[in-house]
């Protein structure tokens, strides 16, 4: 099983690791710090020995990561990863501002019901099952994430049970939310976001999140 690195220290953007299975140009790796598509954030892009990563996906507690043609990888080789830090730290960023946001709609609007999320480099969304047009909740909404952010708020992250890889990140006061995400260390880090309401379809309300660009 993959040792998932990206959980303990979500900043290391560099490691050292040994490769485990070779199939073609897929491999998986002894330890990682390459975060692959879960809960709506997208994967992390970089390197595996210098040969960039195609693509990663989850198979049960195991990562597999697609290669290049060539790679001439074998079990047992030792590599160096690298991941794009620019981008991870975005992804961070907008991914717990969207969490952030979540549970602030959640508490003031208890009924709705969230079906989907994204998070990308340039903007993260939330898609809700809801009747009503939600713009009218937005200021309020972002008042209060706001208000978090600038407090600078410490935010915990980690297992509440190892052997299935079930995580949890908690501010204290305010909310322990079950995710297995990359997190960051304080609220601060999200910088100045804003809001926007759109409407995918009868019945569906979404919030787009961008980080403003003093923030970025």
């Amino acid at each position: 099983m993959t040792i998932k690195i990206f959980w303990k220290d979500p900043y290391l953007t560099e490691l050292e690791t040994q490769i485990t299975r070779v199939r073609d140009n897929d491999i998986t790796v002894e330890q990682t710090i390459f975060f692959a598509f879960s809960g709506g954030q997208e994967s992390d892009d970089g390197t595996i020995g210098n040969h960039r990563v195609l693509q990663a996906r989850k198979e049960g507690k195991e990562i597999v990561y697609t290669l290049e043609k060539g790679h001439g990888f074998r079990p047992g080789d030792q590599v160096r990863m690298k991941i794009d830090w620019k981008r991870r730290h975005r992804l961070m960023r907008l991914h717990f501002a969207a969490e952030i946001v979540l549970e602030w709609v959640y508490q003031n609007l208890g009924s709705i019901k969230k079906i989907g999320a994204h998070i990308a480099r340039d903007k993260a969304r939330i898609d809700f099952e809801w009747s009503e047009n939600i713009s009218k909740v937005l200021p309020v909404i972002q008042k209060k994430v706001l208000e978090m952010i600038e407090a600078d708020r410490e935010i915990m992250s980690a297992f509440s049970n190892e052997d299935t890889e079930e995580r949890y990140w908690e501010i204290k006061g305010f909310a322990r939310v079950p995710c297995g995400g990359t997190h960051l260390r304080r609220t601060g880090e999200i910088g100045e976001i804003e809001l926007k309401r759109k409407n995918p379809g009868k019945g569906k309300e979404r919030i787009e999140i961008t980080l403003t660009e003093n923030s970025i």
